[in-house]
């Protein structure tokens, strides 16, 4: 099967906008990126991962019907690799090149502040555009500034959609339906996702502690992270890609890890690999009771050696749809620079869960020969995702 390459990378999230200020600061495992933010929950003021740096304006003449929060987040992460993004669309036409996102929330913010003053005045504003909460907007808004005619279209499998659209970028160009995608995934902040969570009780009123026995609760983060992915030889390969769907229950994981082990065994066996190759895996990590338990669960089953881990929700928040994505680039940053993000935790592990080999700041990946990194996803419903990214041969 063709290969498929990462070329370029842009990013921004609650530790920095581009790929430089994110690196220093995960990789220092810093914790500028959570702040308490009144206004979201009625008497609450939970820690978020907002993006607090200034994003740009949507250009004209698309501001009248493209201009959201989500899209300027988008915009901020695809100006960090424009330079490549339009060489892509000169060297292979603009009907050549597709985009494929993650998002689960994209305007809907904006839709329920319109609706708000509907309510209260019996019309709606006139800023009011019903196609900010439409799921592929980010994807055409994208496609519509580029000027692009290849496949665009959205993936909304909730905490797996930034994983899965590297994974169906991965299939147009192997179809070869495309000779380059954007892909990757972008989520904002918004009342509805969060009073949402709040209401199931799986929200930490403290910054989030993964895999400890003390642990509450997810906390939300807001971000994009976008890759061009094409055939061309580069430094960053995408190695393998699994999914699975057990359909467990619609918010509770399967305790035993099945659907997960599923996942991250079918991105080994695509990539050629066996447990033993993986040299760091990033962690899904949510902090909630179950899904720790059944993410341990599955770690400890496929790496009975162990292996390098660590959470970085604790670091930018849960990105929601973004999160896949945002993690892919995580291990691409550490496929560049060598060193890994850091499990930031109080230390106090759960007895009832199995041990895992947590990575402490400073660690750093094998020089001395090709490295393979793995993140896994996993959401509602019983939806899993795993990708490995590697050094390319």
């Amino acid at each position: 099967m063709n290969a498929s390459f990462l070329n370029a990378l842009g990013v921004v999230c609650s530790l920095g906008t581009g790929k430089p200020a994110v690196a220093e600061a995960l990789f220092a495992g810093a914790e500028h990126g959570l702040h308490r933010e009144d206004g979201w929950i009625p008497g609450h003021v939970p820690p978020l991962g907002a993006v607090r740096a200034p994003l740009p304006t949507i250009p004209e003449p698309l501001t009248a019907t493209r201009d959201n929060r989500c899209n300027r987040l988008l915009l901020a992460a695809a100006r960090e690799i424009e330079t490549e993004i339009r060489a892509a669309v000169a060297a292979h036409g603009s009907a050549r090149v597709g985009v494929v996102l993650g998002t689960s929330t994209g305007g809907i913010e904006e839709a329920t502040h319109g609706l708000a003053a509907c309510r209260q005045d019996g019309t709606w504003p006139a800023d009011y555009r019903y196609a900010h909460q439409e799921l592929a907007g980010p994807a055409e808004f994208l496609a519509e500034w580029l000027d692009l005619a290849g496949p665009c279209y959205a993936i909304s499998t909730a905490c797996t959609a930034g994983a899965r659209a590297l994974v169906s970028a991965q299939r147009l160009l192997r179809a070869d339906l495309c000779d380059a995608v954007i892909c990757g995934g972008v989520d904002t902040l918004a009342r509805l996702p969060l009073n949402g969570f709040h209401a199931l009780g799986a929200m930490d009123s403290a910054r989030c502690n993964p895999f400890s026995r003390e642990r509450r609760g997810i906390h939300i983060g807001e971000g994009a992270a976008l890759f061009l992915m094409t055939r061309e030889h580069g430094p960053v390969q995408l190695l393998g890609a699994g999914a699975s769907s057990d359909a467990y229950h619609m918010s509770s994981p399967d305790p035993d890890g099945l659907g997960a082990r599923q996942a991250m065994g079918a991105a080994l066996a695509q990539a050629g690999l066996e447990p033993a190759h993986i040299d760091y895996l990033n962690l899904h990590g949510t902090a909630t009771m179950h899904n720790d338990a059944m993410e341990a669960q599955a770690v400890a089953a496929l790496f009975p050696h162990g292996v390098p881990c660590s959470s970085t929700k604790p670091l930018t928040g849960h990105t929601l749809a973004a999160a896949g994505a945002l993690e892919a680039a995580f291990c691409w940053l550490s496929l560049r620079d060598g060193r890994l993000p850091p499990q930031l935790w109080d230390g106090m592990t759960d007895p009832a869960l199995p041990a895992l080999r947590f990575v402490e700041t400073g660690a750093r990946l094998p020089d001395d020969k090709p490295r393979r990194l793995m993140s896994s996803s996993f959401a509602f419903g019983g939806n899993n995702a795993c990708l490995i990214l590697g050094d390319a041969a």
